[in-house]
């Protein structure tokens, strides 16, 4: 099972709710992108999205960027800031919550997970800074577990 096996009906469930509640269509392209994004084994670029989505018309790349906006207002996917990439979420954050991503460098899987602790020391060096945080994402790059046991030192 991959890190970020997620379950596509809840993110589809949430994406289309989320759709609703704006008014907006939960459209064709949407559908495609958070289809793929919700069945790779590692996060994608917009580039590697937008050629894996293409058949018969290229889809450019502002089309997939349209999508991925929408994807992540809703809280379906994340960005991963240091690869400039996209992986799926199938649940959601608390307010205020810190969201760690572990990101291994040598298979490219993302571990998530919410950290009290993180979210603590976060909000207090801002306090100290008197910096008001909007969210709290951090990265986290090492060797999954997974690779630790292939490449033991």
């Amino acid at each position: 099972m991959p890190a970020n096996a997620v379950d596509r009906k809840a993110m589809e469930a949430r994406a289309r709710v989320y759709a609703a509640s704006k008014g907006a269509p939960f459209s064709p392209m949407r559908q495609r992108v958070l289809t793929l994004l919700g069945t790779s084994d590692k996060p994608l670029t917009a580039y590697e999205i937008a050629g894996g989505i293409s058949d018969k018309r290229k889809v450019h790349g502002i089309e997939v960027y349209r999508a991925l906006e929408f994807l992540q207002e809703a809280g379906c996917i994340h960005r991963l800031a240091s690869r400039s990439s996209y992986f799926a979420c199938d649940h959601l954050h608390g307010e205020g919550e810190a969201v760690v991503f572990m990101v291994c460098q040598e298979c490219g899987a993302v571990h998530e997970m919410g950290s009290e602790l993180v979210t603590r020391g976060l909000k207090g060096a801002a306090k100290t800074m008197g910096f008001k945080a909007a969210h709290s994402i951090v990265e986290v790059e090492g060797e999954c577990a997974k690779c630790a046991t292939a490449h033991p030192i």
